[in-house]
């Protein structure tokens, strides 16, 4: 762009002093002319970086899931193929599910007998509360008769011989009653506690069931979004194992973010909602509209980890870090396929100047239509 004006202003200056000799071609000027295209331009730049500033390191990031198991086991199958798109849900790899299977069996069984003992002693237990206060109002009435045979001994109206067998019954019906609560006791002892209305061994067992079927579904691993597998060296025979620092493969997904990178003083101006533009190298001639969708105002050098030494400040004061700036493509733009690690130009538009903008553009379309170029000899 400052070619181009400098182009029009050469232009200018040929038809006046040259071509039509409207003025005289002197060394006053000669300086003239030659100080209005530096200062003029000085001036126009510097203005447009505070109004509309641009960036050279506009970056295009996406997501990436390590994509580790939570079984262990050998790969069976692979049906994700390197750097082929795949849908949310689609299968990645599968893990022999044979010992998962077993083992679901296994508790299935196990829980069966369980289930089947609780309801057994749930029946001993209710005849055995039966029997407990059948028992009871036996020897209720049993100490009643005593009562009633004292009485009619006291007054002579009854002999002893049936108070002594009264009082015998007593006592035969309180061992029974001590029995037939023992037997309940025991057999409380053996239900045990409840959990969520069941006896504790069925339902530490349904537990086990619960997990081992999840584990088993979790023998075939999905795909956690739309995206690609990048780099896919997994292998049917292989070994997986459920470590975050050994995954199995990388999912990258199609979700991105789009960040400019800015020194601190080309910032103020900018405020969340101002009109962006960026240019990447990978789609040549065109211009991708955006918004600003927030600053990031924190970077590295603004941290200070817990330690134990004093901070090195340096031999020498540390370059300043840059600020981030995020970008909301806009619905246009938003469907455009943008690469992982796409790198190119970019520019903000505040609500100053806007007369200005216009330039800022320009040069950000020519330097679009230049990434055509290929500039290598070989």
């Amino acid at each position: 762009m400052e070619a181009i004006l400098l182009g029009i202003y050469g232009f200018f200056v040929w038809l006046i002093f040259i071509k039509f000799k409207l003025l005289p071609w002197n060394t006053t000027s000669k300086v003239i002319v030659g100080t209005i295209p530096v200062v003029g331009l000085s001036a126009l730049i510097l203005t447009l970086n505070v109004v509309a500033p641009s960036s050279a390191d506009v970056r295009v990031t996406k997501y990436t899931v390590q994509i580790v198991p939570q079984v262990r086991g050998r790969v069976i199958e692979v049906p994700a193929e390197g750097n082929v798109h795949l849908k949310k849900g689609d299968v990645l790899f599968r893990i022999d599910p044979t010992p998962y299977q077993q083992n679901v069996k296994q508790l299935q069984s196990q829980l069966a007998s369980a289930t089947a003992n609780a309801k057994n002693l749930n029946e001993q237990l209710k005849a055995a509360s039966s029997k407990t206060a059948s028992v009871s109002s036996q020897l209720d009435l049993a100490k009643k008769r005593v009562l009633e045979y004292t009485e009619l001994v006291r007054t002579e109206a009854g002999n002893r011989f049936d108070l002594e067998q009264a009082q015998a019954n007593v006592k035969q019906f309180e061992a029974e009653v001590a029995v037939a609560q023992a037997s309940e006791r025991q057999i409380k002892e053996q239900i045990g506690t409840m959990v969520d209305g069941e006896q504790a061994s069925v339902a530490a067992i349904r537990a086990q069931l619960e997990n081992a079927k999840w584990e088993l579904s979790q023998t075939t691993m999905h795909a956690p979004a739309d995206g690609t597998v990048i780099n896919n060296q997994l292998r049917v025979g292989s070994w997986v194992v459920p470590m975050p620092l050994q995954p199995a493969m990388v999912f990258v997904e199609d979700a991105y973010q789009v960040i400019a990178l800015y020194h601190q003083n080309e910032l103020f101006n900018v405020e969340p909602g101002n009109n962006a533009e960026i240019a990447l190298p990978t789609l040549p001639g065109e211009i991708l509209k955006a918004k600003v969708n927030s600053i990031v105002w924190a970077q590295g050098q603004g941290q200070m980890t817990m330690s134990g030494n004093l901070p090195q400040t340096g031999m020498a004061p540390a370059a300043p870090n840059r600020f981030a700036v995020k970008l909301d493509m806009d619905a246009k733009s938003a469907d455009v396929f943008l690469a992982a690690g796409a790198v190119g130009h970019g520019a903000i538009y505040t609500e100053h100047a806007k007369m200005v903008h216009i330039l800022r553009k320009v040069i950000l379309r020519v330097g679009s239509i230049t990434n055509y170029l290929v500039l290598k000899l070989h």
